[in-house]
């Protein structure tokens, strides 16, 4: 597999091999133990001072995966998409120092952790994953006052926990120099006046799910003056079932509307300074004819320009991407590598491993998108994630994993990154069947950490057979 390039980031060859080793050992093993991913005592010793070394910072860490990402966002418009999940490590308060780096938690009670607020990039025409334009973490004081206490509401924008939207638009900014355009998709906590008066300019755009119904220039509500606009054209959409709030699976019939308007500067907003007025364009999706408890209902404000029924479903189908990063999210936790399980004790170097495993889970987004894309859209080449020595390797695997009838051959070029998804899949649990569900990220996840057990074995008997 092919090293990350951690050359002159850290100032430090010794630092930066340990660091590319680390990085490798977690997409071999697919766990968050540095114990199970070190093969002997030293190497466990070298991880741990690694992640505790005072030149491996955060910073450092997350402006070689923005560098990184820019260089393949050239030429591409892409989504940064942004959201934000908490590492909760209450589990482990006995024993984790609490000096710094971690602090309470939403709940204000039991939570102790920090919070993660990366921006995560993918290519607008595929839907395929390029890595991170930014990541913010931080944390909160320990015991700290509540909102009433700090008059929130009337704080500036720069002091409150919100302030990790604008700031983390503007780091998108800064870093994807390279992109032919970026738009950057958020959910409704992002529906925020400071965002729509200072990120867009003439390659950055916004798309966020509105929250506020805002006062446009005619004095009328956007939400209102939203219902009112013409209706371009109508989908359907598949609604999976969900067993936790007793849904049934069902198709959905959404009416799509659209129109562009001006809206104004809240009455009651502490910073005068901003623009009076935005223009923007809002759209609605909403459900018809249907008795669901919860039927779809989606207003999207964007400074992307549309204009007709083709551009508002793009913007839409721009918006359901954001499931991308909710599968981030689901890997680096419970589903996946269990970041919250973390046996270390320094706060700062949990942080260091979380923004690590968050670039190794790329990987896998990678891998999953590749296979899910339709027969005859071009894959990416295998050694885009493996190495010639785990190519034929895997060729050993695939011709284990084949089965005797068509059906159940791998049905992709060999030198393509699909054939090998294929074989990963298999090994983690997937049957094969087209007619089956594609492999998703836990079942890579399983079949990588199989493979790579395989691949120990297979070079051992290499190096036997070699004396």
């Amino acid at each position: 597999m092919i090293s990350i390039n951690y050359s002159q980031i850290f100032g430090d060859k010794r630092i930066e091999y340990r660091g590319s080793e680390l990085h490798n050992g977690l997409f071999r093993n697919s766990v968050h133990s540095i114990q199970q991913i070190a093969q002997t005592r030293a190497e466990q010793k070298a991880y741990y001072r690694f992640l505790r070394n005072d030149k491996v910072t955060e910073d450092k860490l997350i402006k070689e995966l923005a560098c990184r990402c820019n260089r393949l966002s050239k030429g591409k418009i892409v989504l940064a998409i942004q959201d934000t999940t908490e590492v909760n490590l209450c589990m482990h308060r006995n024993r984790i120092d609490k000096q710094s780096g971690i602090g309470d938690m939403a709940d204000g009670k039991n939570g102790l952790g920090f919070m993660i607020h990366p921006s995560l990039v993918v290519d607008a025409i595929s839907c395929f994953p390029l890595g991170f334009s930014h990541i913010k973490v931080w944390n909160r004081e320990i015991d700290m006052a509540d909102k009433h206490v700090r008059d929130y509401p009337n704080l500036p924008i720069e002091e409150k926990e919100s302030n990790k939207w604008p700031q983390t638009s503007k780091a998108t900014k800064d870093s994807l120099t390279e992109a032919e355009a970026i738009i950057i998709v958020q959910d409704r906590e992002g529906d925020i006046y400071e965002q729509f008066a200072k990120v867009p300019d003439e390659k950055t755009f916004l798309l966020i799910r509105s929250k506020n119904d805002r006062r446009t220039e005619d004095k009328e509500s956007l939400w209102k003056m939203l219902s009112q606009a013409q209706v371009w054209g109508y989908y359907e959409v598949h609604v999976e079932a969900d067993n936790r709030r007793k849904t049934s699976a069902r198709t959905a019939v959404v009416e799509v509307r659209s129109t562009s308007a001006t809206i104004l500067r809240p009455k009651n907003h502490n910073n005068k300074e901003l623009p009076p007025v935005i223009k923007v364009y809002a759209i609605e999706a909403k459900e018809v004819n249907s008795e669901a408890e919860n039927p779809i209902h989606w207003r999207i404000v964007t400074t992307w320009p549309v204009e007709d029924f083709a551009g508002c479903s793009c913007v839409l189908e721009w918006y359901t991407w954001r499931w991308q990063i909710e599968e981030l999210f689901r890997t680096l936790k419970k589903e996946g590598y269990d970041i919250e399980g973390s046996e270390l004790e320094n706060p700062w170097a949990i942080r260091k491993l979380a923004i690590m495993m968050m670039d190794v889970i790329i990987k896998l987004m990678q891998m999953r998108i590749v296979y899910n894309e339709p027969e005859g859209h071009p894959s990416p080449p295998v050694e885009a994630v493996f190495s010639l020595e785990q190519q034929q390797c895997l060729t050993e695997v695939n011709k284990k994993l084949e089965g005797k009838t068509q059906k159940l051959k791998n049905p992709h070029p060999v030198d393509t990154l699909k054939w090998a998804v294929w074989s990963i899949g298999r090994l983690g649990g997937w049957k094969g069947y087209k007619s089956q569900r594609r492999p998703g990220m836990t079942t890579l996840q399983q079949g990588l950490a199989k493979f790579f057990d395989i691949y120990n074995g297979w070079e051992l008997s290499k190096d036997v057979g070699t004396r």
